[in-house]
Parts: structure tokens; sequence; C-alpha cells
């Protein structure tokens, strides 16, 4: 299709727009992809209305814009064909986890920053959704960033901060969720503000998800800079709230934004299946030249990590009992 019949518009004052013109089962020109990572690089998140791919043409598209990781660190059951595809399914999240909620983490966070290398972009696709609730949200890391003091901002630049899974919030040790974690801890040091690698912006790379404490300075201190860079990226003003149909996909800078998931869900009996793949990250770097740094686990690539890898062909080695 020519990118002449892209259009790109703006939906909210400092993040989000709506691209039309593009029909995502079908190959883009290089043109096309070109105007797409540009408006996903001004823009932060931009959504596409009423594709209806399927699970071939979402990693294919996705493919166009860096390699595709495996579905999740701990996502040790993918979709036979398909282990690039996260399912974001409420059903079989309850099912596998014990947990009654919509998402693997339902409070703001950066998708996966527990790894050294968290993923670049993210795709999520609606496949069914319910028609009430169930909206997400995002939030302009930059703009979050720009908006401290001078001040916040330079005390920001020289601070590093622990992120992990299960950070601050914990998962009750019974779910098979917390189990998985415990079983692959991934703990990692970012810096509290990230350069982007493309577009040269700093960002305030933290998020109540995973990001656990800030380090060198005293718990108290780390808890009340937290509280303040948390309450500054989850502003309203920095952020936009995306209303799902059938058929809709969001596109994130996974670098540069935080997301919520539903909090409206949980005592209603509705279904809700969505399907997320991500592109391989690179490792983050502040102000001050200093490259994240893992502390457990390795970094998220490609491959099926080391860990589900052995424990599948430990199943595989052990004997049928008849």
């Amino acid at each position: 299709m020519s990118n002449k019949h892209i259009e790109v518009k703006q939906v909210a004052g400092f993040i989000g727009a709506e691209i039309s013109g593009v029909d995502l089962s079908r190959p883009l020109h290089d043109e096309a992809v070109k105007e797409i990572r540009q408006a996903l690089l001004k823009w932060k998140v931009v959504f596409f209305r009423g594709q209806n791919i399927d699970h071939t043409a979402q990693i294919a598209f996705t493919a166009r814009f860096g390699e595709v990781t495996y579905a999740h660190p701990h996502e040790d059951e993918p979709i036979e064909g398909f282990s690039e595809i996260l399912p974001i399914d409420r059903s079989r999240f309850e099912r596998r986890n014990g947990l009654r909620r919509s998402s693997y983490e339902s409070r703001w966070h950066t998708d996966v920053t527990a790894v050294v290398n968290p993923p670049t972009l993210s795709i999520l696709r609606a496949v069914n959704v319910p028609s009430i609730g169930g909206d997400t949200q995002w939030t302009n890391l930059v703009a979050a960033y720009e908006g401290l003091s001078a001040p916040l901002r330079d005390l920001a630049d020289k601070l590093k901060a622990e992120h992990r899974f299960n950070a601050r919030l914990r998962i009750p040790s019974y779910s098979k969720l917390a189990q998985r974690i415990a079983a692959n801890p991934l703990v990692s040091i970012h810096p509290v503000v990230r350069v982007h690698p493309e577009t040269g912006e700093r960002a305030l790379y933290v998020n109540p998800g995973f990001t656990s404490h800030i380090l060198d300075v005293s718990p108290q201190e780390s808890d009340l800079l937290l509280e303040l860079f948390f309450n500054q990226i989850t502003k309203p003003a920095y952020t936009t709230r995306f209303r799902w149909n059938n058929g809709d996909i969001a596109f994130w800078d996974n670098r540069a934004t935080a997301h919520l998931a539903p909090q409206d869900l949980d005592h209603l009996e509705v279904e809700r299946v969505l399907y997320r793949t991500t592109i391989k990250g690179d490792i983050p770097v502040g102000v001050d030249g200093f490259r994240s740094q893992a502390v457990e686990g390795e970094p998220f690539g490609i491959e099926v990590p080391n860990i589900l890898q052995n424990k599948a062909e430990k199943v595989k080695a052990e004997p049928v009992l008849s």
C-alpha cells in the first residue's frame, strides 16, 4: 500500500497518535515503515484501528522494526508455532497463575525492565475485548522528566535504581506466577534517567511495577524519591487512554513510556484476549554514560530463555508412567 495514504492524528497533548491508511495484513513498503517509526518516536505510542490480523501477520509487522523476541522471560507455555507471542488472556492468566487479574503486571510499568536489555518496542493486538471497560493508559516518560524542576533533573541524572519482578507490591507466594519468578530471578540496575538512543531525549526511567529501590541512598530517601518520581510519571497530563475494539493495535516505544493495564475488570465476568509481541532491546545508557548492569538473570532476546529450555528438556526426558 502506498504511504501517501498514511495519516497521523495526534490524540493527546503529550503522547499518542492514531495512524490510518495502513493495511497491516499486507507487506509494508519501506517508506511506510519509516513514517510509522517517525510517528512512534514523536508520539511514543501509536494506534491502528480495525486491522483484524492473525498471529503470522503480527509477527511479520513486528519484524519490520527489529528482531522479534521470545514471548516473555517467564512464559513457559508459549503458543505452539508462535513462541514470539505473549497472550494477554484473563481466563488463561487466572487458570495458570491462580490470580484474578488481567495482566502479568497490573500497575504502571515499562515492559520487562527487570532484564538488562528491556524490549525496545512493544505491539499489542486486541482479539476479544469487552464492550465495557478494559482501557489501557500510556504515559510519556520524556515529558515527565522535562516537567521536573532543573535541580530535580540534575539529581535524577546521577541516580541508579534496581528493577526486578515482584518489586514492592508482592505477588502472593502461593501463586504459580510467584513460583516461576522465584525460579527465574531477574534483577538489573538501570539509570534513573535513560538517554534515548535514537532521539537523544532523556526519559525518567522508573516505574512502580518493577523499580524496587534507588541505589546509594537510605531506604527512607529511596522511598521518598520514588514516590516523587512515580507521581511525576503518572500525572494525567502526560498520559493518554485507549479504548479498545476488536482488531485494534497499539504500538509503543518501551524506552520512553510506561503503561497501565485495566483496573476495572477484576469484579466483572468478561473475557479479554490480546496478543503482545516485542522487539529485542539494547542496554540502557544514562546521562553520565552508565550502562545498565545485570544482577541476576540473562539478557532477553529472540531465543527461549535457558531456564525455560532446560525445563522443557527435563519434561521431555522424564519417563511416562502407565
